[in-house]
């Protein structure tokens, strides 16, 4: 199926992102978001992503005026191909929206949610037609950030997960497939596991928040960029592989598994995060930080487009 006019549902930071991305690929985009100033809030963030996407060479088939609002969902839906949908995670909210939506799709149309904490199956109790709703769970920013995690499951319609993760390829994205659900899904559990024990390290007096990012940034984070862990571990073992290291590292590991925290966002450990992410900031504003954040992953795709283009 050729994707050629999308929708969005829900126009906050993650829905304007995708639209962003969307918009540069040369798809003409509707957004539905009922929110006052959403419309306003929506196009001044696709006008200051749209350098950075040029600059990645995203927008060549781009228009960023091919995009209309609406505060009627049914009316935002009609003729789109491809719904990616990012209203706030309360099923109530997601089940209304789906039903309201559901007599003005078509036929082929697929709805990917960019749910992050709910799973698929929740989603689909209150979905009129769940073969044809799938997970389509970006990183922030989604324009910026290739990964997409896609799952289906057995009410899924054969092919609907083939084209959405076709899609998503012809736009930039890197997809994954969940093959089971869990809450969380695959990165955000990640980084959960490597976040708890960020503030278990801050907790215990061994660094400080902003030391501990900058360990993280520097170190493994840059490593990580290139290659997944269980890779770059077997690399490290040198031709020996990944047998080579876990025979040399079994029991480091498990000491070191068995000495990680497990600290709870209570409230004196959300205070003491709140305190020292606003200490690593160093008087930057969300703004400011925002735009270094997005200005150095734009370097690294980009170095990393160029890598991968010149590979023999």
């Amino acid at each position: 199926m050729e994707v050629t006019h999308t929708a969005i549902l829900g126009a906050g930071v993650i829905g304007a992102s995708w639209a962003a991305l969307f918009l540069a690929s040369g798809r003409s985009v509707s957004v539905y978001d009922p929110s006052p100033g959403a419309e306003a809030a929506a196009r001044a963030y696709i006008e200051l992503a749209w350098p950075t996407l040029t600059q990645l060479g995203l927008t060549t088939r781009g228009d960023p005026g091919r995009i209309t609002f609406h505060d009627n969902a049914k009316i935002a839906m009609e003729s789109a191909d491809f719904v990616q949908e990012n209203v706030p995670e309360w099923l109530p909210v997601k089940h209304a929206l789906f039903a309201e939506i559901s007599p003005a799709l078509s036929p082929h149309a697929i709805v990917a949610s960019s749910a992050s904490g709910l799973t698929l199956s929740q989603m689909q109790a209150g979905c009129p037609d769940p073969a044809r709703l799938i997970l389509g769970h970006p990183f922030n920013p989604p324009h910026l950030i290739p990964l997409v995690e896609v799952m289906g499951n057995d009410r899924t319609a054969p092919g609907v997960i083939e084209t959405a993760e076709a899609f998503y390829t012809d736009i930039g994205k890197t997809t994954i497939r969940v093959q089971r659900e869990v809450p969380g899904h695959v990165a955000n559990r990640l980084q959960a596991a490597v976040w708890r024990e960020a503030i278990h390290l801050v907790q215990t007096g061994v660094a400080t928040v902003a030391d501990v990012d900058r360990a993280m940034s520097a170190g493994p984070g840059l490593r990580w960029a290139a290659m997944g862990p269980t890779t770059l571990f077997s690399l490290g073992a040198g031709p020996g592989g990944m047998q080579a290291f876990c025979d040399h590292f079994r029991d480091t590991f498990n000491g070191w598994w068995d000495d990680l925290g497990q600290p709870y966002l209570d409230d004196a450990t959300i205070k003491m995060i709140v305190e020292g992410a606003a200490e690593a900031a160093e008087g930057e504003d969300h703004a400011a930080l925002c735009a270094r954040r997005d200005a150095m992953i734009a370097a690294m795709q980009g170095a990393l487009r160029d890598l991968r283009a010149a590979k023999p």
